[in-house]
């Protein structure tokens, strides 16, 4: 087989109450120790998003959901850029000191970090977001008006030089709900990332570009008790400032096979995801191809759907410490199984008349 940087996928999927990966930017040290091993990882923005922490990585690749799947699927590659123009959509809804918060915030992504923000645009109607949950206790929502947020990216695409596009839609406060007090005690589900895809999904389906979302909130009040994996969301005003940091540097997505630079899906060596969330639309499609697909079991979340019952052959881990283990071990070219304490006896098989 010809050698080629050793590349993996991080999925954790979003609103499903992931105990990694459930809460803003928890899985970035997942992200930084797998960096270490593979050449590249590509994930997704709700696991590099961590409100107004962020960490840079030059070989981690930022794809929003979508362009993830479509990826997985083979039918768009990806293309590594140097940088990106970034054009910003905030909704009518933004109350008006809300709405200069994220303004300073952008422009002190422009100071300090050199970051090329170069238009911003008022949707022309509230997007209208509705927070929904499911039986299972995983979260979605709603837009009211999702022609108003096209109506808006296509003004910034007609006429502006941008690459990507960051959103910032205003989400229901809801600071007494009980799920809410859950999540911020790091035990609950996120209530914003279902109705966070929505949006981003929708951007990218219709215009090809790279994506994703900050919601605008009205701050917590402060919570003594508070779990450490929520605390990123509780730092400021705005998620902005990792949303930017990340559509920087995120990949274009390419349906012309043939530029060499591109990575398409028959390069990927390995996919890591959690034990119980092996339904989705990327793990499927990575199932059908050559990728190794790896389950972590204590990644726990809300949903029931394991590779066993899909019929997929995957390796167990028991953590993503083992996890790591085994992508290291895949990279080096060596059989995992020799670094236990048994090994099986070699078994010749005879010839099939």
């Amino acid at each position: 087989m010809t050698a080629h940087p050793f590349t993996a996928v991080l999925l954790i999927p979003t609103g499903i109450g992931a105990a990694i990966g459930g809460y803003a930017g928890d899985a970035i040290p997942v992200v930084r120790t797998m960096a270490t091993v593979c050449d590249r990882i590509i994930t997704h923005p709700n696991v590099l998003n961590g409100a107004q922490l962020y960490w840079p990585l030059s070989n981690a690749w930022y794809v929003e959901g979508y362009a993830l799947d479509q990826f997985a699927a083979g039918h768009w590659g990806l293309r590594p850029v140097h940088r990106n123009r970034i054009g910003l959509v905030l909704d009518r809804a933004i109350e008006a000191e809300l709405r200069l918060r994220h303004l300073q915030a952008v422009d002190a992504a422009r100071a300090t970090l050199g970051l090329i923000v170069d238009d911003v645009l008022i949707t022309d109607m509230p997007l209208g977001v509705t927070l929904k949950t499911a039986a299972s206790g995983a979260a979605w929502g709603t837009i009211d008006h999702p022609d108003s947020l096209l109506r808006a990216v296509d003004q910034l695409l007609t006429h502006g030089k941008v690459d990507a596009i960051a959103v910032v839609a205003r989400f229901p406060d809801d600071s007494n709900s009980d799920m809410l007090q859950a999540y911020r005690q790091g035990h609950g589900v996120d209530l914003l990332a279902g109705a966070e895809a929505v949006i981003s999904h929708l951007v990218v389906q219709r215009f090809h570009i790279p994506c994703a979302h900050a919601p605008a909130l009205a701050p917590l009040p402060l919570a003594p008790a508070l779990n450490p994996k929520a605390a990123a969301e509780e730092l400021g005003y705005t998620f902005l400032p990792s949303v930017l940091a990340g559509l920087s540097r995120a990949p274009q997505v390419m349906t012309d096979p043939h530029h060499p630079t591109d990575l398409w899906r028959d390069q990927v060596d390995a996919v890591v995801v959690p034990a119980t969330a092996c339904g989705g639309s990327a793990v499927l499609s990575f199932s059908r191809s050559q990728a190794q697909i790896i389950t972590v079991q204590e990644n726990t979340t809300r949903m029931s759907t394991t590779a066993d019952t899909l019929g997929i052959q995957h390796r167990i881990a028991q953590s993503y410490l083992e996890a790591v283990g085994i992508l290291a071990a895949m990279k080096a070219g060596i059989d995992e199984r020799v670094l236990r304490p048994s090994i099986s006896i070699t078994q010749v098989q005879e010839p099939v008349e």
